[in-house]
Parts: C-alpha cells; sequence; structure tokens
C-alpha cells in the first residue's frame, strides 16, 4: 500500500474573488456581534463585526487615495497592535498586495527586503524598524483613514497575488513567497481537519498580532466563521493566559509548544472550565507534553504541520485524535504522500512529505524566483523538505527536517525521535539533538538539553538506554542553560554543534 492519501481535492475556489470579502462576509449579516477583544488584566478592548468592516474598507479607500493600485506591494512594518490586521485586510479589499513582516527585523534586515520587493509604500509604526525611504506612510496618517467612505472590494482572478510571506529562514536564507488570493479558501478544510470550530466559538490566540500564525488561527479563520478572536495585549505574561481563557470563557486556546510548556513549568494550571481543547503549530509538539497537558487541564492538544509555502495540511483533530506518536492526518479535500525518488513509497517507510500541485492553500511560487519554485516540484508533488512515515492508517509520523536527518553508523536517525524520547526523563525541560563532529572523520549524535539542577548523566544514559536502540543513542551529552531558538521559537538545530566540545 503507497503512502498516498487521496480521498478526492477540494472544492475550487469561486470566481470573481477577494479574500478580505470572503473573511469578512460572514461579520457583515452580524454587525453588532464581537468580531474581536484584546485582552489586557480586568479590561478589554472590543471590535464589533460592523467598526472592524468599516475601519477596513474606509482604510482601503485611504490607501487608494495615495495612488497604489491593484497588484502593488504594500510592506508591513507594524508592531503588536490591531492596527497590523486592519491593513492586511485594507490591502486585500483594494487588490494591493501586503507583506507583513516580524517586527523584530533590524533596520539591515529590513533593508534588504526593500531592494527586493521595490514596496510602492511602506506602512510604518515609528516603535519598529525600518530604514528611511520617501515612500513611508507612517501608521499615525493610516489609521485616519477608517473613517473614511468604504472601498468596493476588488474582485478577481483567485489565482493572483494576494500577499507575501517572509519564510523563517531555517534552511539559511528567508525566502519571499507569494500566495494567491486562493489561500484563504483552503483554510475551510481546517475547520473540520484541525480546529473543530464554529461560529459559536471564542478563540484565544497566545500569539502577537504580526505572526502569521496569529493572523491565519486566531483571526482570518475565525472571522471567518463568524466566530469570536481573542487577543491578550502586548506583553500580556504567559502565565496570565489560564485566567484570561476562564474570564472569557474561551472555548479553543492556540499556541505554539513553547507556550504550553510554559504554563505547565509554573504553578497549578488554574481551572479553565469552557475550553474544550487547544491547538499547537510552529514546531513538533512533544508527545510527553501533549500529554502532561491533557492530564494536567482534563483538555487535548491537536497538533498541525505546514509551512509558509503551504497552509497546514496535516493535523489531529476532536473528529481524529492522534495515535501514538503520529502527528495527524491529511485533512479531507487534501492530496499528500510520501515520496521517495520514485514516487510514493510504501506505507511504513520514510518519505518526503509533499503535497499535490492542485492544493488550493500552496504557493504561487518564490518571488520572481523561477528556477528556486521549479526545484521544490517532483513532477506534480511539492517536496516539503520534511521527513515522515506513513501508518496504514493514514496517520504521518512526523521525522524532522531531511538536512536535520543524523547518521549513526550508516543508519538514518530522526531528531525528533531522539528528543521526545529524553524529554522524558525527569528533570529535562528542554533537548534539541543534532550529528556533530568528535574527530576527523567521525560524528555521533550529540543531545544538548537543559535543567534546572544537573543531572546525573550516568541515569539519563541508563534511562535512554531503555527507550532507544543501540544506535539511536546519543554519544555526546551537553548541558546549556538555553537552546538556541529562532524568532518562532523553533529549536536551530544547525546551530546546537557549535556548543559541543572541539573535536580532538
Amino acid at each position: 500500500m503507497q503512502s498516498l492519501f487521496d480521498h478526492g481535492g477540494f472544492a475550487a475556489c469561486p470566481a470573481p474573488f477577494n479574500m478580505a470579502a470572503y473573511v469578512l462576509a460572514r461579520g457583515a449579516d452580524f454587525p453588532d456581534a464581537v468580531a474581536l477583544r484584546i485582552l489586557s488584566g480586568d479590561t478589554c478592548e472590543i471590535w464589533r463585526y460592523g467598526d472592524l468592516i468599516a475601519a477596513v474598507r474606509g482604510t482601503a479607500t485611504g490607501l487608494t487615495q495615495l495612488g497604489v493600485r491593484p497588484g502593488d506591494r504594500v510592506l508591513m512594518r507594524l508592531g503588536n497592535t490591531v492596527d497590523f490586521p486592519i491593513v492586511y485586510l485594507a490591502a486585500l479589499s483594494a487588490g494591493l498586495v501586503p507583506v507583513p513582516t516580524s517586527s523584530a527585523l533590524t533596520v539591515p534586515e529590513t533593508a534588504n527586503i526593500i531592494a527586493t520587493l521595490q514596496p510602492k509604500i511602506i506602512v510604518r509604526d515609528t516603535s519598529v524598524a525600518c530604514p528611511d525611504a520617501p515612500n513611508i506612510v507612517p501608521l499615525a496618517q493610516v489609521q485616519k483613514m477608517r473613517t473614511l467612505p468604504p472601498a468596493a472590494y476588488h474582485m478577481g482572478d483567485p489565482n493572483r497575488p494576494g500577499y507575501i510571506i517572509y519564510t523563517s529562514g531555517t534552511s539559511g536564507q528567508p525566502r519571499a513567497v507569494v500566495h494567491a488570493h486562493r489561500a484563504i479558501w483552503a483554510r475551510q478544510m481546517m475547520f473540520d481537519g484541525w480546529y473543530g470550530m464554529g461560529p459559536e466559538d471564542r478563540v484565544l490566540h497566545a500569539g502577537a498580532f504580526n505572526w502569521t500564525y496569529t493572523l491565519g488561527t486566531g483571526l482570518m479563520d475565525p472571522w471567518t466563521l463568524g466566530a469570536q478572536a481573542l487577543i491578550p495585549a502586548a506583553g500580556t505574561p504567559a502565565t496570565d493566559l489560564p485566567e484570561l481563557i476562564a474570564q472569557q470563557d474561551a472555548t479553543i486556546f492556540a499556541a505554539a509548544p513553547g507556550v504550553y510548556r510554559q504554563l505547565l513549568a509554573g504553578s497549578d494550571v488554574p481551572d479553565m472550565p469552557s475550553l474544550r481543547h487547544g491547538l499547537s503549530a510552529g514546531e513538533k509538539l512533544p508527545s510527553r507534553l501533549r500529554d502532561r497537558w491533557q492530564n494536567v487541564t482534563g483538555t487535548p492538544i491537536f497538533e498541525a504541520y505546514g509551512m509558509s509555502e503551504c497552509s497546514t495540511f496535516l493535523s489531529a483533530s476532536p473528529a481524529h485524535p492522534p495515535a501514538g506518536d503520529a502527528l495527524g492526518r491529511p485533512q479531507p479535500g487534501r492530496i499528500v504522500a510520501l515520496l521517495g525518488d520514485e514516487g510514493p513509497v510504501p506505507r511504513g517507510t520514510e518519505g518526503t512529505i509533499a503535497v499535490h500541485r492542485s492544493d488550493p492553500g500552496l504557493m504561487l511560487g518564490y518571488l520572481d524566483a523561477p528556477d528556486e519554485t521549479a526545484a521544490r516540484m517532483q513532477g506534480d508533488w511539492f517536496l516539503t523538505g520534511d521527513q515522515g512515515v506513513m501508518e496504514r492508517s493514514g496517520d504521518i509520523r512526523y521525522l524532522g527536517r531531511a538536512d536535520d536527518m543524523m547518521n549513526a553508523g550508516g543508519f538514518r536517525v530522526s531528531p525528533i525521535e531522539v528528543e521526545q524520547a529524553i524529554a522524558t526523563y525527569p528533570g529535562v525541560t528542554g533537548v534539541g539533538c543534532a550529528e556533530v563532529s568528535v574527530k576527523a572523520d567521525t560524528t555521533v549524535i550529540a543531545a544538548f538539553y537543559t535543567s534546572k539542577e544537573p543531572l546525573d548523566e550516568v541515569a539519563l544514559r541508563a534511562f535512554v538506554a531503555e527507550k532507544l536502540a543501540r544506535y539511536k543513542q546519543p554519544r555526546l551529552y551537553v548541558r546549556l542553560d538555553a537552546l538556541p531558538v529562532g524568532a518562532n521559537n523553533k529549536i536551530l538545530r544547525k546551530k546546537l554543534a557549535a556548543y559541543a566540545p572541539p573535536p580532538a
């Protein structure tokens, strides 16, 4: 049996189409319903759908009055405020191409983006780093546009460019990924295939407004359904989140694994009676962390896998809970395979996770890089660069990046598998594994871990020996004060080797 999941593709996106019009259509029918609560302690800022839509469409009018035209690029240099989704949707409404970027980028990093992107305008909050440029539009000016008459939605081909996002750069160099307006249409497959979400839900996302995970799962998707989005105000400590969930009767909680880890590392987690389940994405969720959350809160976490180039397409869900260490399964409507050089590999065999080119959530391509885009394709399949194993049930175990895979005596070893085994040892608070050089022509598997107190390495080795085959066991253990992580809190395995003892 091949590692192929194809139960029929998803319905085609209608034409003409506009992403912002689609996101806000349900809310337009209920203008007095609450779309967004920005939570800060015992107070909150409330946005109703009617007010949100008026602000978006008024801002769209103001942007077009600046002389920008459909297809022009709008670079967003904004902070963690409601201005971020308003400007994003306003640009889409007018047929412009918004480019959301992280506020953590430095001036030189932003200058590189401007040089390659050539944006028509740059909407900038003065608190966010950005080089001087003649086409900067201050945020204060844009905020005044909200009261202007509403712009008509720019309807058009659903395959035209809608927005551009930058990859995290884990492969070495961030890439500009161009997505079509139809990308939002594909996210319907997540509603039942991951979220278990409906219009009655109140979704609290732990991330900032200016993170694409928050923008999609925390805002665009709830608004598409007419649900209520709950976002903590900037600077809210993670430890306050359970209390906010309880206060706001949140039914779904979305966060990265690191946030769940922080919550479980503190004092007792308060009761959250309204919460049905949590959602996790951004990096692999350790099964031990998932199980601990279930035991402490009585609610499950459903994990998902996606990437900048394609919307989240593998996930566990209330309808299909995770099986063992499996990440999840392809969402209904997705066409997914695990490939070798000759096509889909047999089930139970390692392969590269790939999604079919017909998926409406797949990117149009990398900006001005047709050769690089073509290199990611194998026939009709987009290669993610991640390895996995598809079980007979269709569930997929995630093994990690192809370039993160380790070699032990000729055997390929997933860092994820080794990390999950070590993470279950009492006292380990974080772990990352990599292949490192110990002498000329000799490499070994090394485990880099964090803990509050030094651990008994002999006992740790004995513990791991009971969990993993000999060839999978680390030969080197290194305790660190902190693991190297990127902006999205993902472990940067390529940087771990720098913390190893120098080769003999």
